[in-house]
C-alpha cells in the first residue's frame, strides 16, 4: 500500500531516508530537514484505512427539519395599507439605509455617552432592558414617554437606537438583537420601543440575507399579522407601524408571499 501511495503521490522535495529512532517528535523541528523528516515518520505511522466508529441508534430515528412555510394572516377591511402606500415606505427606508452606510464609520467613530453601556452580544435580557427599557421589560402596560423631558432616564424607558451605537453593530449582532427583540415581541404587545428598535435594525441587516435573518424577518412579518388581525380599532396607533414592518419585510426584502395585497 505504502508504495502505490507513493506512485501516486510522487516525492515533491528530496528527503533522505533515516531510521525511525532518529526523529524526534517530541519537540518542535529545528530546520527545514528536519521539518520534513517529522511529516514524512507521523505519515507512515498513519493506518492505510481508517473506520469510523458509528452508533447505529443515532441511525434509527430520521432527522425532523421544521420548514414554516405560513404567511401572513389577512388583515381586517379597512386595515392593510394601499400599494402606493407601501411603495412609498420601501423607498424612505432604502434611503435610509444608504445613508446609515455612508456614515457609518463616522457614528462608529463618535463616543457614547457614559450612561450608554452596550450588553454584550450573548446577553439576551440586558439587550431587551437596553432597548425597550426596564419599565416595559418589567410591565406589560409601558408608562408614557416625554422625549422632552430633560431628566428623561433611558435605563428606565429604554435607549433608542441612536447611530452611534446600532453602527457599532457588525451583522451578527444585528442578528442577535433582532432575534431577542421578536422574542419578546411573541409573548408582548407592540410598543413605540419596539418599533423604534425593529425599523433601525433592519435598517442594517445586510442583503442578501443569511438563511438566519430571512427566517427571523419572516417570523417578525407573521407575528406582527397576527397582532393587526386581534385590533379592534384602525385608529389604533399601533397599526401604521404593525403595517410597516409588513410592508418591509415583504417588500423590500423580497418575502412576496408574505405581503398585503391592494
Amino acid at each position: 500500500m505504502k508504495s502505490d501511495v507513493e506512485e501516486l503521490m510522487p516525492r515533491l522535495l528530496p528527503v533522505e531516508k533515516c531510521e525511525t529512532g532518529e526523529v524526534d517528535l517530541s519537540g518542535p523541528p529545528r530546520n527545514p530537514q528536519e521539518y520534513l523528516r517529522q511529516v514524512q515518520l507521523e505519515a507512515s505511522l498513519c493506518p492505510d484505512v481508517v473506520v469510523a466508529q458509528i452508533d447505529p441508534k443515532k441511525l434509527k430515528k430520521k432527522p425532523t427539519v421544521n420548514v414554516s412555510l405560513i404567511g401572513c394572516q389577512a388583515a381586517p377591511d379597512g386595515f392593510s395599507p394601499s400599494f402606493r402606500w407601501q411603495q412609498q415606505q420601501v423607498s424612505n427606508f432604502s434611503e435610509i439605509r444608504q445613508s446609515v452606510n455612508k456614515h457609518r464609520l463616522h457614528w462608529k467613530a463618535q463616543a457614547l455617552d457614559d450612561n450608554v453601556i452596550m450588553p454584550k452580544s450573548d446577553d439576551e435580557e440586558g439587550w431587551k432592558k437596553f432597548c425597550l427599557g426596564e419599565n416595559v421589560y418589567h410591565s406589560a402596560t409601558p408608562p408614557p414617554i416625554d422625549s422632552n423631558d430633560p431628566g428623561l432616564d433611558y435605563v428606565k424607558v429604554g435607549f433608542p437606537p441612536f447611530l452611534s451605537i446600532v453602527s457599532r453593530l457588525n451583522q451578527a449582532s444585528v442578528s442577535t438583537v433582532l432575534e431577542y427583540l421578536i422574542n419578546w415581541f411573541q409573548e408582548k404587545e407592540f410598543v413605540p420601543q419596539l418599533g423604534r428598535w425593529l425599523y433601525a435594525l433592519l435598517a442594517c441587516l445586510e442583503k442578501p440575507l443569511l438563511p438566519e435573518a430571512h427566517s427571523l424577518i419572516r417570523q417578525l412579518a407573521r407575528r406582527c399579522s397576527e397582532v393587526r388581525a386581534n385590533l379592534q380599532n384602525k385608529e389604533d396607533e399601533t397599526l401604521s407601524a404593525l403595517n410597516l414592518m409588513i410592508c418591509l419585510v415583504a417588500r423590500y426584502f423580497e418575502q412576496n408571499d408574505l405581503a398585503d395585497k391592494d
